[in-house]
This record gives C-alpha cells, sequence and structure tokens, in this order.
C-alpha cells in the first residue's frame, strides 16, 4: 500500500491540482470513483469548463471576417489558441499550426493531402507494427487509391522497434514514415528523434502521431525535427471534438487542401477558385470555436503545472503501479518497453480482460479493455484484448491500491 509513500518527489502539490477536476469527487456504484482511462480521454478542470461555458454564455460569434465586436473577440481567442499552442510545442511559425477535429483527422489530413502531392505508384509507407488504427487505416486507403505499399516496421517482445529492421526498410522508395510517439496500447515511448534522423538521412519525411505524448510530457516539434507532428485535445484535459496538425511550411505550402468551403479559399468563381494562405488553407467551415478557446485554457492549465512536473510524477506512479501489478500472481503486464508512458496494459492467465473491467466497474474503477484500437498489437503479443489502466497527474498512489485491491477482488471471485 501507498500510505507515507504517497508523497511525490516533485515540488508540485498534485493533491491540490486534484481538486480542480469536480468529476473525480463523486461516486460509481457507491464507491469513490478511481478513473484510469486517461489514454482513451482524460478528465477536464473546471477551469476549463466555465471558460467553454463563458464563451458560450457571453461570447459567442463566428469568427473571421466579421466587423463585429463579438466576433472580433471570438477571432482574437480563437488565435490566441494557435499562439499558445506554437509555443507549447515549440513550433517555429505560427502558420504551422492546423486545427483539426483530432489527431485522427490530422493523419487522415496529411495522408490524403501530402499523398496527392507527394506519394506515387510504387512508393513505400512505413508504420510500425504497434500503431493506433488511426494511424494505419488512413495510409491502407491512400496506398490502395494511389498504389504504393505499406511496410511494417516490426517491435520484439517489449515492445520496442526493432532498430536494424527499420533501417533496413529505409529506402529510395519510402515516401513517408508514420509512426506513433507513443503507443496507446503499451504505452512504449518509440525514439522518435532517432527515427526522424535516420529517416532524413533519405530526405524522407515523417509524421508522428502525438495523440498519448503531448498530455504526458514536454514536446519541441523542432528539437524532433518532425515533419508532421499530429495530437488532441480531449487527451490532455481539454474540449472534444479538437485537435491539432503541426506541419512544416515547406511541406504544407505544396499540399493541396483537404477540404472545400469557408475559410479556406481567397477568390471563387464558377471557373476557377483559389485558396487561402496557411493555416486557413486547411480549415475549411465554420471551426470548433468553443472548443479552441477551452484549449487554450487548457495549455494555460498545464504550463502552470509544467510539463517537466507532470511527465516526474507520473513517472513515479507507472513505476509504483507496475510494482504492484507485478505482485499479483497470475498477471502479466503487455508492453514492457525500457521507455514507456503512463500505461499499464495487462492480462489474467484465466480471466478475460473484459471480466476484469466490469467486476472493477462495481467497484468504482474505470479501465478499458479489448483491443484498444490497436488490433495488429494484439496479434503480435498473441492476446485477444488486454485490461488497460492508463495514469494521469491527478491520480495517486492511492488510485493504484485501489485497482490492485479489485484485480485481487475479481480473481478472488473466479477462482
Amino acid at each position: 500500500m501507498a500510505e507515507a509513500a504517497t508523497k511525490s518527489k516533485v515540488d508540485v502539490d498534485f493533491d491540490r491540482i486534484r481538486e480542480q477536476f469536480p468529476v473525480l469527487t463523486q461516486q460509481v456504484k457507491g464507491q469513490p470513483l478511481v478513473y484510469l482511462d486517461n489514454a482513451a480521454s482524460s478528465q477536464m478542470p473546471a477551469r476549463v469548463a466555465d471558460r467553454i461555458h463563458a464563451y458560450h454564455r457571453n461570447e459567442h460569434a463566428n469568427v473571421h471576417r466579421g466587423i463585429h465586436t463579438l466576433s472580433q473577440k471570438a477571432t482574437d481567442d480563437y488565435e490566441l489558441t494557435r499562439e499558445k499552442v506554437q509555443q507549447f510545442i515549440n513550433a517555429e511559425h505560427k502558420d504551422e499550426i492546423i486545427f483539426t477535429t483530432g489527431t485522427t483527422d490530422s493523419i487522415n489530413l496529411v495522408a490524403n493531402s501530402f499523398g496527392d502531392r507527394f506519394i506515387n505508384e510504387g512508393d513505400e509507407i512505413l508504420l510500425s507494427e504497434i500503431e493506433h488504427h488511426a494511424n494505419i487505416v488512413p495510409w491502407q486507403m491512400v496506398a490502395d487509391r494511389l498504389g504504393a505499399e505499406i511496410r511494417v516496421i516490426p517491435v520484439d517482445d517489449n515492445g520496442d522497434i526493432i532498430w536494424d529492421e527499420y533501417l533496413n526498410l529505409l529506402n529510395n522508395n519510402t515516401a513517408i514514415v508514420a509512426v506513433g510517439h507513443v503507443s496507446n496500447a503499451l504505452g512504449t515511448v518509440h525514439p522518435v528523434k532517432k527515427i526522424i534522423t535516420a529517416a532524413h538521412e533519405y530526405d524522407i519525411p515523417v509524421l508522428i502521431d502525438g495523440a498519448q505524448a503531448v498530455p504526458h510530457t514536454p514536446v519541441d516539434v523542432q528539437d524532433l525535427n518532425a515533419d508532421f507532428y499530429a495530437f488532441s485535445a480531449h487527451k490532455m484535459c481539454g474540449p472534444t471534438g479538437f485537435g491539432i496538425l503541426y506541419g512544416k511550411k515547406k511541406y504544407l505550402d505544396e499540399m493541396p487542401p483537404y477540404r472545400g468551403g469557408g475559410d479556406m479559399i481567397d477568390k471563387v468563381s464558377f471557373e476557377e477558385t483559389t485558396y487561402n494562405i496557411l493555416p486557413h488553407k486547411f480549415e475549411a467551415g465554420t471551426p470548433p470555436i468553443a472548443a479552441s478557446i477551452g484549449f487554450g485554457e487548457t495549455i494555460s492549465f498545464l504550463n502552470e503545472i509544467g510539463m517537466k512536473n507532470i511527465a516526474q510524477y507520473e513517472q513515479e506512479l507507472l513505476k509504483y503501479g507496475t510494482e504492484q501489478l507485478q505482485s499479483i500472481d497470475g498477471i502479466r503486464i503487455i508492453g514492457t518497453a525500457k521507455e514507456k508512458a503512463s500505461v499499464l496494459s495487462f492480462v489474467h492467465e484465466d480471466i478475460h480482460a473484459t471480466d476484469i473491467g466490469t467486476i472493477l466497474d462495481q467497484q468504482g474503477i474505470a479501465i478499458r479493455t479489448g483491443h484498444h484500437c490497436a488490433q495488429p498489437t494484439m496479434r503480435r503479443f498473441n492476446v485477444s484484448a488486454t485490461a488497460r489502466a492508463s495514469l494521469s497527474f491527478y491520480n495517486t498512489k492511492e488510485d493504484i491500491d485501489r485497482l490492485t485491491e479489485g484485480i485481487r477482488k475479481a480473481i478472488s471471485m473466479f477462482n
């Protein structure tokens, strides 16, 4: 049990931060909620919800082109979020920040727009063996349409990329490498900077799916030298339906628009349409204004805590959680890479993951069970599903104690 050891080595009062999440004070099935499904969607602090509510209640107007006061304020706040994102991930230019509906939308944008401009018949697209479906299916669709080929970078039994295999797959026919920064199913942290450097030796661009990385660790896209980097607001204490695509200007300038209408136009006639400049070229129609403004508040909130502090604290939780799960007879952790983010994916030798998840829910403990939109990953590790507890900075060692006690209860019920 955690007891006196619950105090973090990080000089931040995470108990006080936890108090900013009202959802965590409720009871589920008569028990205090333990929320450990953060890889699917994290919770939202009250100040972010309040900011979104204030927009809807007092500030609602459409953005861009409006000359009235409300429209101008909405536009200013909407574009301020773009500046905040630029600084948060250290992009060189504000115009390299494209607003999307989420990581999936961002990846689809690149797959289609980059694909139409840069991928040809016979080209190869490299993906890792443990990608989320959102970083597989769009590339398969583009490959089928354009006559390209998907090549798979294998991982070892720990969940780490087999480096020599990756290097052997890189060649002059490789059009793009697309890999996750962190595996949602295993927690593996890929050596993305090293991956990008190796690809750039062949002048191959790299897209990084950062959905599971940006919420848990500082990300500097210039330091990584990433060509594209995608992530979602709702996995980092922000609203749903909002995401970010970072892309280098040298590619975005060359890529055709992905959707048509609204802000992405310059001039329209029935004979010809010309397109807007970046970033608006890729932002068709009325955008998710409230979500954008709310996400700006989210970034301010995270900055006040400090992403380095969050990363260090969550690593403490991950270490403690790993030790606790390993102490339970019959439990096997799937994904044991040396570098991991805060994901504990596990199976029991005799009990299906869904049964474990159901029994935990009866105790007020929320985890995720299934294939986690990563069926190739499940096949690689010869399991049909795992139970996944995913941590955030508002979790505690006491939450992990509740989890392990709940698993032991599930096992005792089946025994």
